[in-house]
C-alpha cells in the first residue's frame, strides 16, 4: 500500500520534525528570556510550559487554517487524556510520584472546572471565537496568579518548576534568535505535515479525522510531556513530573483549544456529536480521577500508575474495535467497561480515598495550652 506507506513516514516526520522544533523553541526562548533578565521562575511557568505544548498548538493551528476543525479539536482532547493515563502513569510506574507543592495541588481544581466549561462550551456543536477568547483570557489570569502564589511560596513551589540552566544564554543574543526562529519554522513544517499524513491516514482507512486525531496525532504531540516527566521522575523531581502534565492539559485547553478557536474566527471549531458525547466527557473523567489520586497520601502509587495506562489501552480498543472485523463487538466491550471495569475502579479510588480520610481522623492532635 504505497499511499498509506507514505501517509505514514509524513506522520512519523512531522511528529520527528515537532519535537526537534519544540526543543529548539524551548532553547531559544528560555535563552531570549535569560538575556532579558526574566526572573527563572516566570521562565518555567511560561516559556517552558508553552514549548512542551507547542507542538498541540502548531498541529492545531494548521489544523484549522487546513479546514480539520475535527483533528484539531480532537488533538486536544485526546493529548490530555494521554497526558494523565499515559504520561502520569508511566512516570508512576518508574517510581511512585509524591505531590508536595500546594501549587500542582490548586491546578487540579482548575483543570476540572476548565475541563467541564469545554464541554459545555462545546455542547452546542462548536467552540466559538468569543468561548476561545474567554479561554485565553483564563490563561493570562490563572499565569498572573501562578506567578504570584510562586513568589509568595517559593519554597512549596520550587521543586514543581524546571531548572533553567545558568548558560542557557551562552553565545549571546543571535545564536538564541537563530534557536528560536529555527524553532517555530521547524514547529510550523511539522505540523503541516503531520496534518497532511493525518488527513491521508484518516481517508485511505476509512475512519474519521477526529479518531486519527485521539490516537496517533495525540500520541505523537504529547512525547514532548511524556519524556519530560520520566526524566523527571527517573531524577526523583516527581513534582516536575506532575506539574508538567497538569500544567500542560491547561495550556491545551486555554491555549491551543481557545487560539484555534480564535483563528476559525466566523462561526468558531465545528466540535462532532462523538467527540461531545463520547471523548470530551472521558477528558472530564480522567481529570476528575486526579482528585481521589493526588490527594490519597499525596502520592500517586504504582498500582494507581499502572490502573491508569490498562485505562488508556481499553479507550483505545473502544475507539478502534468498531472501525475493524470485530465490530460486532463493540456493544458487549462497552457494555462490559460500563458494568464492571469502570465500578470497580471507581471503588479502587473511592477505598484509598476513605482509607486516607480515616488515617487523616486517627491521627492525634496536639493541644497547646497557653
Amino acid at each position: 500500500m504505497p499511499e498509506f506507506l507514505q501517509a505514514s513516514i509524513q506522520v512519523l516526520l512531522g511528529i520527528g520534525l515537532l519535537f526537534g522544533g519544540g526543543e529548539l523553541f524551548v532553547q531559544g526562548s528560555v535563552a531570549m528570556a535569560v538575556i532579558f533578565g526574566i526572573p527563572q521562575l516566570v521562565i518555567g511557568l511560561t516559556v517552558v510550559s508553552l514549548g512542551t505544548s507547542a507542538p498541540e498548538l502548531f498541529v492545531s493551528l494548521s489544523s484549522v487554517l487546513q479546514g480539520a476543525d475535527a483533528l484539531a479539536v480532537s488533538n486536544v482532547v485526546g493529548s490530555n487524556i494521554f497526558n494523565v493515563m499515559v504520561v502520569l502513569g508511566s512516570s508512576a510506574l518508574v517510581l511512585p510520584l509524591r505531590v508536595e507543592s500546594r501549587l500542582v495541588r490548586r491546578d487540579v481544581p482548575l483543570m476540572i472546572a476548565i475541563s467541564a466549561a469545554v464541554w459545555g462550551m462545546a455542547s452546542a456543536g462548536r467552540v466559538t471565537w468569543q468561548a476561545g477568547l474567554a479561554l485565553l483570557l483564563g490563561l493570562v489570569i490563572n499565569t498572573i496568579w501562578e506567578i504570584r502564589t510562586a513568589r509568595e511560596e517559593p519554597d512549596d513551589s520550587g521543586s514543581a518548576e524546571p531548572e533553567i540552566s545558568d548558560e542557557a544564554n551562552k553565545g549571546g543574543l543571535i545564536p538564541a534568535s537563530v534557536r528560536l526562529i529555527a524553532g517555530i519554522s521547524i514547529l510550523s513544517i511539522g505540523s503541516r505535515v503531520l496534518v497532511n499524513g493525518a488527513v491521508s491516514a484518516a481517508t485511505l482507512l476509512g475512519v474519521s479525522e477526529a479518531v486519527i486525531g485521539l490516537t496517533i496525532v495525540s500520541a505523537g504531540t504529547s512525547m514532548p510531556e511524556l519524556i519530560t516527566s520520566l526524566v523527571a521522575a527517573l531524577r526523583g523531581r516527581t513534582d516536575l513530573a506532575i506539574g508538567n502534565v497538569v500544567g500542560s492539559c491547561l495550556l491545551n485547553l486555554m491555549l491551543v483549544l481557545g487560539g484555534g478557536a480564535i483563528a476559525a474566527a466566523g462561526n468558531g471549531l465545528e466540535v462532532s456529536p462523538e467527540l461531545i458525547q463520547d471523548d470530551v466527557p472521558v477528558m472530564l473523567l480522567t481529570s476528575l480521577a486526579c482528585m481521589p489520586i493526588f490527594w490519597t497520601k499525596g502520592r500517586i502509587s504504582r498500582l494507581e500508575g499502572g490502573l491508569l495506562l490498562g485505562l488508556y489501552v481499553l479507550y483505545l480498543v473502544d475507539n478502534v474495535l468498531p472501525r475493524t472485523a470485530m465490530a460486532t463487538w463493540a456493544d458487549e466491550f462497552r457494555l462490559v467497561m460500563l458494568c464492571a471495569v469502570i465500578p470497580i475502579v471507581m471503588i479502587v479510588i473511592f477505598t484509598q480515598a476513605v482509607f486516607y480520610w480515616r488515617d487523616n481522623q486517627n491521627k492525634p492532635t496536639t493541644k497547646i495550652n497557653t
